[in-house]
């Protein structure tokens, strides 16, 4: 099972677009996709139809005193389960402290569900915290999101930087640029530039509109509800840029 997150330190980005869009993709295409909503917004569970709560909320995730095999949700869609998002993931940072090797918690959490699904998607709240040090040691891969705007590039930089002071050389970083309107010089400068220092950047480039947004209103993948359209097309794209760098 490879684990894959959707993540950035900045908010705003496009992290549960990324997730439930390419999650979608996946199991649409024969994969066993498991999607984790760790975000206590629960923004994920919403596009899925799924109540945010999970019984013991994140006490009783954190200490394994419900398997997570009990926690998980059907969707609307073949091949594709959630383990809902619940409002006291907002203190996950304190329980998890409270456990020995909280890091490397949430990977053990997961190992038992490698024999069921292909592909775990972990939704990740934007923060710097215990609860994004154990995604980064869960992870296989981080998909990072980028608007092309100078903070936005500013935290993936702070990204780069904690990998290494972490130590964490077998976490793949897989940036993309989301949200790009080319009508900005601003823009177009970003996205030309970018590869010249960070060439593990993904070619593939998720546009500005509107209908990404709808996704809040219809509460399903573009996939679902409007899939011919470029942003559709172009989280079809990403997913096999992924899955070439993922294996």
């Amino acid at each position: 099972m490879k684990i894959l997150a959707s993540y950035n330190i900045k908010g705003g980005v496009g992290k549960t677009a990324t997730a439930v869009n390419l999650a979608h993709v996946a199991a649409a295409q024969g994969a066993r996709v498991l999607v984790v909503d760790l975000d206590p917004q629960g923004a994920a569970s919403f596009y899925f139809r799924v109540k945010p709560k999970i019984k013991g909320g994140g006490k009783g995730l954190v200490t394994g005193k419900h398997d997570l095999e009990d926690l998980i949700k059907g969707t609307d869609h073949d091949r594709l389960d959630l383990i809902p998002a619940d409002f006291s993931f907002r203190n996950l940072d304190l329980l998890l402290d409270a456990e020995k090797k909280s890091e490397k918690r949430l990977r053990k959490l997961l190992r038992p569900l490698s024999g069921t699904y292909d592909i775990c998607m972990l939704d990740c709240p934007p923060s710097v915290s215990l609860v994004s040090e154990a995604v980064f040691h869960a992870a296989d891969a981080l998909l990072v999101p980028l608007i092309p705007t100078t903070l936005s590039i500013r935290t993936y930089e702070q990204l780069v930087a904690f990998r290494k002071d972490e130590k964490l050389k077998d976490l793949k970083l897989l940036p993309f640029f989301s949200m790009v309107d080319r009508r900005k010089a601003m823009h177009r400068e970003i996205v030309e530039g970018f590869p010249d220092r960070h060439p593990e950047v993904l070619s593939t480039q998720i546009p500005y509109a509107s209908v990404v947004e709808r996704m809040g209103v219809e509460r399903a993948p573009l996939g679902a509800f409007a899939p011919r359209t470029a942003a559709a097309a172009a989280y079809e794209t990403l997913w096999a840029d992924v899955r070439k760098r993922v294996g």
